[in-house]
């Protein structure tokens, strides 16, 4: 489950755009001229900064792209040279370590846009890769925070396998319930349910029996449901 983590990303992106008009009396033939003129002014501000943000979110989504394609690239064994026209490399941690680079370049030269905090989330998935808690947690809670609820998501189940790992079970079961009873898009219900029922399935196997059933119970022939039927077979 924890490679899912790492890769189920879905992004959508919006624009926001609003507009206001003010009409004097004729009396006030003075005002009016100064009112049109501030209001052309700010117009053409709005449209500038409107165009300033359209091309930063398409560079920051070109640049998030490559940072992908590194973060994906495959893998080739020890000794067989590189080929020239492909990126690849010999381990995760070079791979993952190559990617964080650019991903953080992207996370801090695109920081406001919906691109940036991709990227930002990735800083953190790598981390994780590279064993550096301290730094996925640091960058994890970040995301956490956006308004954007399915990248918010898939931070908090960042977190909550760094919680695991650094043995703060509380914490990531404190997440896991909190995605459990507000799921979205990008971390439905049933993949809440069976990451803690992971967390259980060593520590309090009824209990990890007990998600699992109604995993398969709520979501009939699907993967979900499979992968909890397996997953049972295993609790002894």
């Amino acid at each position: 489950m924890r490679a899912q983590t790492r890769h189920q990303l879905k992004q959508d992106r919006f624009v926001d755009a609003a507009g206001e008009t003010a009409q004097w009396a004729v009396q006030h033939r003075n005002k009016l001229i100064t009112t049109a003129a501030i209001v052309a002014i700010v117009a053409a501000a709005a449209l500038g900064s409107w165009y300033y943000e359209q091309n930063q979110d398409a560079s920051a989504s070109a640049e998030l792209g490559k940072a992908m394609s590194t973060y994906t690239a495959p893998l080739r064994p020890a000794g067989t040279p590189a080929d020239p026209q492909y990126v690849s490399f010999t381990s995760s941690q070079e791979r993952a370590k190559a990617a964080q680079q650019q991903f953080q370049g992207v996370a801090d030269k695109y920081r406001r846009t919906h691109s940036g905090e991709i990227a930002r989330y990735f800083v953190g998935l790598t981390a994780i890769d590279l064993g550096d808690n301290t730094a996925a947690e640091k960058n994890l809670k970040q995301v956490a925070d956006s308004r954007n609820h399915d990248i918010a998501s898939l931070a908090k189940l960042g977190l909550a396998t760094v919680y695991h790992e650094t043995n703060r079970d509380p914490q990531a079961i404190e997440i896991y319930k909190e995605l459990i009873a507000k799921p979205t898009t990008a971390v439905s219900k049933a993949r809440a349910q069976l990451e803690l029922a992971s967390l259980y399935q060593a520590k309090d196997p009824p209990e990890a029996r007990k998600l699992l059933e109604q995993v398969s119970k709520d979501n009939p022939n699907t993967p979900a449901s499979q992968i909890a039927n397996m997953r049972m077979q295993q609790i002894k």
